[in-house]
Parts: structure tokens; sequence; C-alpha cells
């Protein structure tokens, strides 16, 4: 049995003779031995001065009992952190040691099955798949076709090889020593110089979900067979792919062209075996012990593998993947919160009528129309807060309220093109040179230039921030008296309790924040590689940042959908529609109601946590099919907002008068529009006076 045990940021390998009898104890002692022993020059630490603060498993980074027995709680090949009392926190230093940084998303389990394989071809990944890979929800296998293409592709760069034909990349430097020949014993060491000089990126490491989303991604383009890598190299990186080794690779560092060269040769770097690595089993270690403990080879590079490895836009895209996807989640759930704002708000739903949508028919709009439509007062879904302001005088609702639909629908519509654009890149061969098989050819040309993900990504951070924007006004709304009619910052008490008062200021700063990263990234270059690289993309940073708006606008909708559910605390008895009330019961299920004031970042957090994992539109999915399965039912109720031509027939004012009745029944003590529920009762007044 061996362990390997880190010490002050050395691994070494402990073998263990008798784990039946060996504790903790014992493993941590030799640990200790071993790195004084075998220390750096210039370490002054000794065994005797030393002593063990606690020892963790790199996995879960769990503290093991010095007591327990070694064959109680470690497995062959485990990794374990050994901290030092000199390692220990201090105000000066912070933690010496690195612990273990665990990932929320779960990898696949061990021995899976066939059918938990995603068979890659080049051609027909989705942004969809790409996230699931990312989450290691699946592993990863080639098509036979796939590998046919790649076979090819080396044999005829191979062949151009012997016959010592000039190559840019192949057999000359790179940018603008792309002049500069390149003997042939020397094309080996070319491929590690490479690796090794473009790992030059700088910044905290991806976080492990879009380190495998970023190797997936590159294993899916160099499956089209343009790239000329070898097929043992390739099933390498599968390899690793499939045991998540993940390669330490800073997130900054890229222009977007030629390619997104920096963090592509810090992916290839861990796996050449030098540089950091990270597994669920070890953290962040070194590549080579990463390798080794998962039975993995470092790979051997041939000629040209350096460049298929680094070239293209992976990065770039591979975020962009996940932009679009969470921008997606995010917007139809944006939807379902403005329409809850607007019920609490006594808005109308005229202006979401199929029939103004059909003339300026938009996509994106009336599909967003349809969606608020379908979770609103309906013969359907009826309301009792709808009810209670049916004979209201207002005509119509602010913009927030009145044009999501318009706001939101160009939304939708942006992501619909940015994920075309998206998903086209990831199944594009962006590098350079690029091989030809069947014309017998290798062609220099721009493929790895990364203009295309890089302006759709800032169109998309603009399209996305709308979603803030009009958010927050409508928080505002919500927690001005003067617009709601209800208790100022939406809490009892008020000056004792401040309610969402500094809430809404937090979705005030976020908006502004969000008009920062708005502005485009893809607008700027510099010139690099001396004047050859003379017009670069920036979209690095337009992915990067696209993101950081996702992100704000998650927390503005999360606030918004707090305070809309806190609105209907001052409304009850009366109920709302049964999605909306499925959605307040979501809500509640994480969050209380607001008695006093408390923390809220806390409660902010896990609405946040509701909105990111799709579970507010996974509650309202089935009543908005459920209604859109209806053929026959009124969803526009008679309503004042509306003028009509002619007159009324008896049934529609017998119709009305009933639900007057009702209504006079069923009003809270304060509207809308009044103190009491005076001003409903004399519009049922004026109205029985007009049609009697």
């Amino acid at each position: 049995m061996k362990i390997s045990v880190r010490v002050k940021g050395e691994w070494f390998a402990v073998p263990v003779s008798n784990p039946q009898s060996q504790t903790i104890e014992w493993l941590s002692e030799e640990a200790l031995r071993k790195y004084v022993k075998l220390r750096p020059s210039g370490s002054n630490i000794s065994a005797n001065s030393e002593r063990v603060y606690e020892i963790r498993k790199a996995k879960g980074g769990s503290i093991l009992d010095p007591d327990d027995l070694i064959i109680h709680v470690l497995d062959d090949n485990d990794f374990v952190s050994l901290v030092l009392d000199s390692d220990r926190f201090t105000m000066v230093t912070g933690d010496l040691e690195v612990h273990y940084i665990p990932e929320k998303a779960s990898h696949v389990s061990e021995g899976s099955k066939a059918s938990e394989y995603l068979y890659l071809n080049g051609s027909q990944l989705t942004t969809d798949d790409l996230l699931a890979l990312g989450r290691g929800h699946r592993y990863i296998k080639l098509t036979a076709d796939a590998e046919e293409r790649v076979l090819k592709s080396r044999d005829l760069l191979e062949r151009i090889l012997k016959e010592n034909r000039v190559v840019y990349g192949i057999n000359t430097g790179f940018g603008k020593f792309a002049t500069t020949l390149i003997d042939g014993e020397k094309l080996v060491a070319l491929q590690y110089n490479l690796i090794r000089s473009h790992s030059a990126g700088v910044g905290n490491p991806l976080p492990p979900k879009r380190a495998r989303m970023l190797l997936a991604l590159r294993i899916n383009v160099l499956a089209k067979g343009y790239s000329g890598i070898s097929l043992e190299t390739l099933k390498q990186l599968i390899d690793a792919f499939n045991s998540s080794c993940l390669s330490w690779v800073p997130e900054k560092g890229t222009v977007g062209a030629s390619g997104d060269l920096a963090p592509l040769a810090h992916l290839a770097l861990g796996l050449i075996g030098e540089g950091k690595m990270w597994s669920p089993e070890s953290g962040w270690s070194d590549a080579k012990y990463v390798l080794e403990s998962h039975h993995l080879k470092p790979l051997n590079l041939k000629p040209k593998e350096a460049l298929a490895l680094i070239n293209g836009t992976q990065l770039i895209t591979s975020l962009g993947a996940e932009a679009v996807e969470k921008a997606c989640y995010l917007a139809r759930q944006a939807d379902i919160v403005a329409g809850m704002t607007l019920e609490v708000m006594k808005g109308t739903t005229r202006a979401f009528d199929p029939d103004i949508q059909k003339i300026r028919p938009h996509p994106g709009q009336s599909q967003t129309a349809k969606r608020i439509r379908s979770i609103l007062n309906s013969s359907v879904y009826p309301s009792q807060i709808a009810e209670s302001h049916r004979f209201c005088n207002a005509v119509q609702d602010a913009y927030t309220l009145r044009c999501a639909p318009q706001v939101h629908g160009v939304v939708h519509d942006t992501i619909d093109f940015v994920k075309g654009i998206i998903t086209t890149e990831m199944n594009s061969a962006t590098d350079n040179p690029l091989v030809f098989v069947e014309r017998s050819e290798i062609i220099s040309s721009g493929n790895f230039h990364g203009e295309y993900p890089a302006k759709a990504l800032d169109y998309l951070a603009i399209a996305v921030h709308e979603l803030g924007n009009m958010s927050e006004r409508r928080i505002e709304r919500l927690v001005n008296p003067a617009q709601s009619g209800l208790p100022a910052f939406l809490v009892k008490n008020g000056g004792l309790n401040s309610g969402f008062m500094i809430a809404h200021c937090t979705a005030a700063a976020l908006v502004s924040e969000n008009k920062v990263y708005c502005h485009p990234a893809s607008v700027d270059s510099l010139s690099t590689s001396a004047g050859q690289e003379d017009h670069v993309s920036m979209g690095g940073f337009a992915a990067r940042k696209v993101l950081q708006v996702i992100e704000n606008v998650e927390r503005i909708i999360a606030i918004e959908l707090l305070a809309a559910c806190q609105a209907i605390e001052f409304l009850r008895p009366l109920k709302t529609t049964k999605p909306l009330e499925a959605v307040y019961s979501l809500v509640r299920s994480v969050v209380r109601p607001w008695d006093t004031d408390r923390v809220m970042n806390t409660d902010i957090d896990a609405a946040t946590e509701l909105l990111s994992e799709q579970r507010v539109w996974n509650v309202t999915k089935p009543f908005i099919e459920s209604y859109h399965s209806e053929k026959n039912f009124d969803f526009r109720p008679p309503s004042p907002t509306a003028t009509i031509l002619g007159k009324m027939s008896r049934l529609d004012k017998q119709l009305q008068l009933a639900q007057a009745e009702k209504l006079r029944g069923s009003l809270p003590s304060k509207s809308k529009h009044g103190d009491g529920g005076g001003d409903d009762a004399d519009e049922h007044t004026k109205f029985k006076q007009q049609h009697d």
C-alpha cells in the first residue's frame, strides 16, 4: 500500500507495509521524517522541532484522527496533506499550506456503463452537452469515423515531414519566427519549448468544472481531424478527462488570437506532467503525481502536436457555452419573477394579450408574453389578488411591468442568436495550420481568431444586463410605498426595521457594476508578436465578464423574488394563482417571511441558488404546460384597461355583476388605490348604475 503525503508543498510517497496496525499518527511522523531527510536546500526544520497540527484527506478535506488505523480510513494511492504548526494561519502570512479545494459538481461514479459515455466526432457537440461534461456527468469516447479522420490526418503530416517540406508550425518557429527553420532532430524539443514558453497565464485557476469543459472542447475540436495530432496522444487526453485529471489553467492571459494560447498551453502543461493538476482524489497537486496516481503517463509529444494542443478558441468558447446556458436558465425565470411582481403590484394582464404580440412578431416578445400570461389570472388559474382590483381605475402599468415582453423578449432572441454562434464555434476547426487530407495539403489560415465568439459574448452581456436593469426598477417600485401601496420597504414597524432598504441598494450597486462590464472587450485590440498578430479579439475577457454579468443579474432577480414574496405577506389572506403560489412555497422552503430585521445576505444567497439550480423554472413549468394544453378558456377577463366599442351583451353584464358581488366579500383591508376597499366598492356601484 502506498500513500502520497504533502508536506510544505512537496509530495512524498510513503509505503505502508502493515496498514492493519500502523496509524495515521505513524503516517504523519514518517512523512515528516522523509521531508527532513529529502528536504529542499535551505529548509531549516527538523523532525524534533516541528509538530504536526493536523492531517487531512485530500479528497473532501476531512481531518483524520491520529489514532485511527490506516486500513480503516485510507485506500491505496490516497492523497493526504500534512499541516504543521509552522503552516498555520497568522495575521501576517495567512494560510501557508494549500488546503484541498472541494468541487461542488459531483464526478461520475466508478464503473460507469456505456450509456454514460458521450461520443465525440467534432461536429455535433451542443452547449448543453458541454455543460454536462463539465459537471462530470459523462465520460468521453471518440466515434469510429473521428478516429479514422485523425489517423489519416497524422499520416499526411508524417509524409510531409519525411519529404522535408517546409510547413509553418511543423518544422518552423511560431509567430514572428515563422521563417526560422528547425532541424529535424530538434522538432521534439520544439514541442516542449512551445508549451513551457506559452504557459504565461496569470490569475486564479479555472475551477474544475470549467477546466473539464475546456479539455472536453479541445478534444472535440481535435476529433475533427484537421489538426494533425496522433490518435495515441488524443486518446491520452481522453483518458485524462475520464479520470478527471485537470490542469491548473490561469484565467487571464489570452488576447483571443492566435487562439487562446496561454490557457491552452497551461492545459497541455499538466498533461506533459509539469505544473499543477487537480483531481477529486488529490486536490491540487504536482501534475506528475496526479497522473501517476491515476495510472496515466505524461504525453510524449511528436512534431506539430504542441501547436495542435494550444491553438484555438476553446477558452472563449467553453466559457461562452456556460454563459449562454446560464443566461437561458436565468432569462426564463426572470419572466416568472416579473409576472409575480406584476401580480403583487396589482397590475393588469392586458399588455400580454396575444394579439398585441402578433402585430409585432418578434419571437422572444411573443414567448415572454405567453409565459407571463400563463402564470397570471385566467379561468385556468384564477387569482384572488387579481380579482380584488378587477374594477380599479388603473389603466396601464409602468414600463418595467407593461413592457416586459418587449425588453425580456429581445434578451431571449439574443440568447438564441449567441447560442448559434457558440455552437458553430464549438464544432469548428480553429487550429493553424490546418491539415486537409483530401487535398494532401497543409494550409496556414486564421480560424484561430476569436472575433466571432468575442463579439457574440459582448452582445450577450449587454442583453442579460437589461434583465437586471428592469428587475432593479421593479424592486424599487415594490419597496416604495408611493408606488406599491404596501408598507415602506416591505416590513412592519418601519423605522425600527429597515426591511428591504439595503437589499435594493445591493441591486442598484450590481446594476451599476454591470454597466461597466457591458463595455465591449472586443472593440479593443493590441498588436502582439512583434506586429505579426496585429489584430486580436480580446475574447477571453469578453467571456469572463459576461459570466460576471450573469452572476450579478442572478442576485438582482433573487432580490426581486424575495421582495415579491414578501409583498404577498401583506396581501393575505388572498391567494394568487397556483403557479405563483408554488413559487411562493418554494421560496418559503428556504427563506422565512420578514417579521423583523435580520441578516439578509444569507437569504439572498439562498434565493440565488434557487435560480441557479433552475428550481423556480422547474416548479412553474408543469403549470405553464398545463395552461397551454387547455383549448377553451378565457385568458382575457373583462377589464377597464381595455376599451371595447359596442354595447355589452346581457350575459357579459350578468357575469361582471356576479363577479363584482363576489368581490365585495373578499376585499383586503387595503387596496392599491386607497386606505380601505372603498375604491373598488365605488367602482362596483358605478358599474351597476351604468349597466342596470
